[in-house]
């Protein structure tokens, strides 16, 4: 027996203290410790704060202490160890490549934490890179956010950082890197806060990953998928490097654009989906991936006819956005980005990389796919259900509940005590995101991310962000260290990831109750990384 969360605790903000004090970090071993670094991903790692964040709060000060010991973890501690490392990794079918991964699994391994008590993930990173752990969804104090060059160090190779933190909310959440193209690699795994007083009532819990893969295919990598990029195209669509036209990448997952030189190109050109408002997304992946698996070999999730199962779905693609549905079965929604929303029926969810649903189903007799397309892109990823005798189905399979308009956030109400008390804002923050394919110059209001950016917020009010979109892509906006209600209404669903298309404006209301400096950004991992980000800082 679960159950679902019918209240949520609402931590508040302990009063500011004035001064800040340095950031509790680690670069190269466990419990070194040193001020914040100055960049993000590739820029800037480990420098000295200086005084980029004077007059804003420490994300290791003692405002973010007092809020820490305000949750109150009384619950069970959970401790675990991690290790990211190059490795090679079987996806199925026949296809092995060499990636990064946490261990060698992917996804990897499960992380399951109780709400109210504490987490301890102590990550070792043997990458050739410097690395870090952000903790996707989660309202955790802010030293613990992982972002390297605002909230700690870069975790060096052959380095350990010891995170630690109380778990306040149970749901549905995931975990990877906040270092450069990182994330597009295999460095993600499922993080499930469970509820001790879970009323939801169900048999069986599916946790499902999507992701879009690339790394290793050919020789590529993100990196080398992000330079070609970032060469920008021509007005008429054409990859500005090279001018070509469109030809068939390997790999069965769309189309590509030659380089001239025999190498394969990994820029998307002519993807478009109506519910994504034109433009569906940037990169060619050669596979789509259900728990690690190409279609042609997929992952198998075993019931009998009758069960109630809950299925934690999250999407951790770098440019993808999914639509999901099990053939012949109706997804009961029950929560979106861990929070819990009025049940909603469905056949189908289009899901933008970073959101997570979970939603119940009540299982059939016999063997059902469970297909994620990529929206506006070529191909597909597969899992099946198995409660009984039957063909399986192939990668080519199409459930019928893929025909209709699929279910967005939009279309959710919070529940019960997830809804945010009515309140006007005491502060708006409007953001407008700007760039193009032409240039690849992707930011928020035409400056690209540096570490010395930040919207001011007091605690305790009422924040309102809106984001206007003046570029032609749609961009999925992710704010760290708070949920927020879609649309700007007391009821509209709690959420930490939304879905912001092309010409049109997002409202986020939420409460100021997390103290620190927080980023804020699109979970395109490639737009982030060319600017797409900002910070959203606690003044003094």
């Amino acid at each position: 027996m679960r159950s679902l969360p019918t209240r949520r605790t609402v931590l508040g903000a302990s009063a500011a203290v004035l001064g800040s004090g340095l950031l509790a970090a680690c670069s190269g071993s466990s419990g070194s410790s040193g001020a914040a670094g100055s960049g993000h991903g590739s820029m800037n790692h480990g420098g000295p704060a200086a005084d980029v964040t004077e007059g804003y709060l420490d994300p290791a000060g003692p405002e973010v202490r007092a809020a820490e010991a305000a949750r109150k973890a009384t619950g069970p501690l959970t401790e675990v160890k991690v290790t990211a490392t190059a490795t090679p990794l079987d996806l199925g079918g026949g296809v092995t490549v060499r990636s990064w991964a946490y261990g060698d699994k992917l996804p990897g391994q499960e992380i399951r934490a109780t709400a109210g008590g504490t987490l301890a993930l102590t990550l070792a990173n043997n990458l050739p890179e410097a690395t870090s752990v952000h903790w996707h969804g989660l309202a955790l104090r802010n030293d613990m956010d992982g972002v390297p060059g605002l909230t700690q160090r870069d975790i060096a190779p052959g380095g350990t950082f010891p995170y630690r933190f109380a778990v306040p909310n149970p749901g549905t959440y995931w975990i990877h890197p906040h270092t450069g193209v990182q994330q597009d690699r295999g460095l993600y795994a499922p993080l499930i806060v469970e509820d001790p007083k879970e009323p939801l009532s169900y048999d069986k819990e599916w946790v499902v990953v999507l992701d879009d893969w690339i790394d290793g295919v050919d020789g590529a990598t993100p990196d080398a998928v992000l330079a070609e990029l970032r060469k920008g195209m021509s007005e008429d669509g054409a990859h500005a490097a090279h001018g070509k036209t469109p030809s068939p990448a390997t790999g069965g997952s769309g189309s590509g654009s030659g380089s001239g030189s025999g190498k394969r190109s990994y820029v998307s050109m002519g993807g478009h989906s109506d519910y994504l408002g034109g433009d569906a997304g940037d990169v060619v992946y050669a596979h789509y991936l259900i728990n690690g698996r190409v279609p042609a070999d997929p992952s198998v999730f075993t019931a009998r006819p009758g069960d109630r199962i809950r299925l934690r779905i999250i999407n951790a693609g770098g440019d993808t956005a999914f639509r999901i549905a099990l053939g012949d079965h109706e997804l009961d929604v029950t929560h979106t980005d861990g929070f819990p929303v009025e049940r909603t029926k469905t056949g189908s969810l289009l899901m933008g990389m970073g959101e997570r649903y979970d939603v119940l189903v009540t299982a059939k007799d016999g063997v059902f796919p469970l297909t994620a397309l990529a929206e506006g892109k070529e191909g597909s990823a597969l899992a099946v259900l198995r409660t009984g005798s039957g063909t399986a189905p192939t990668a080519g399979t199409r459930p019928a509940e893929l025909n209709a308009p699929p279910l967005m956030a939009d279309a959710l109400k919070a529940a019960g005590a997830a809804a945010l008390a009515p309140r006007d804002p005491d502060r708006t923050v409007e953001i407008r995101l700007t760039g193009s394919m032409t240039r690849y110059n992707w930011a928020f209001n035409g400056k690209p991310y540096t570490p010395d950016q930040r919207h001011p917020v007091k605690a305790g009010e009422r924040v309102r962000l809106v984001f206007a979109n003046a570029t032609p892509m749609w961009h999925p906006m992710h704010l760290h260290g708070h949920t927020f209600a879609l649309g700007g209404e007391a009821g509209g669903a709690r959420k930490d990831t939304a879905i912001l298309l092309p010409g049109r404006r997002l409202t986020m209301d939420f409460d100021a109750d997390n103290p620190g400096l927080w980023m804020m950004h699109c979970h395109n991992v490639y737009h982030s990384e060319s600017g797409m980000m900002t910070v959203l800082g606690y003044q003094l």
